[in-house]
């Protein structure tokens, strides 16, 4: 298990030197892997059920145990996240480095862009359990 965890961060500060173009070409499919049998049926479930709005979405469905979701200006910016780290590989001790969070951004990006595929969003980083911070925190615009 040793061997595993020098790999992956060996791995990670290779990531680090990345751009951030191609960070997110590196964790978006294991992003997409992730969030597409649970975490996408239940968003779309939700906005659907919302009638498409995420504003109604984000005020009905905004507080859990595994998601948050705050309306800084309504229909357009958010700011949404966990309260914690759920990544396997995180909680598994494999990966450690913030650069891993990437995944996270695109997994948001995924949904979202799923979503509203009319939209253009953009969703940057504010901060990370990875980061030690208390939550993991990203924020999305949509234009």
């Amino acid at each position: 298990m040793e061997q595993t965890k020098e790999f992956y961060q060996l791995l990670e500060k290779g990531i680090a030197n990345l751009s951030m173009e191609e960070r997110g070409k590196l964790y978006r499919p294991c992003a997409i892997s992730c969030v597409r049998k649970y975490v996408l049926k239940e968003m779309q479930r939700q906005f659907d059920e919302c009638g498409g709005n995420l504003d109604q979405q984000y005020t009905k469905y905004g507080r859990s145990e595994y998601f948050f979701a705050d309306i800084i200006e309504s229909g357009h910016v958010y700011e949404i996240g966990y309260p914690r780290c759920f990544c396997p590989m995180v909680e598994q001790g494999l990966v450690k480095s913030a650069v891993h969070c990437e995944c996270s951004r695109q997994s948001i990006l995924f949904v979202l862009q799923t979503l509203m595929p009319e939209k253009d969003i953009l969703v940057t980083k504010r901060h990370t359990v990875l980061e030690n911070a208390k939550e993991c925190r990203f924020r999305v615009v949509i234009t």
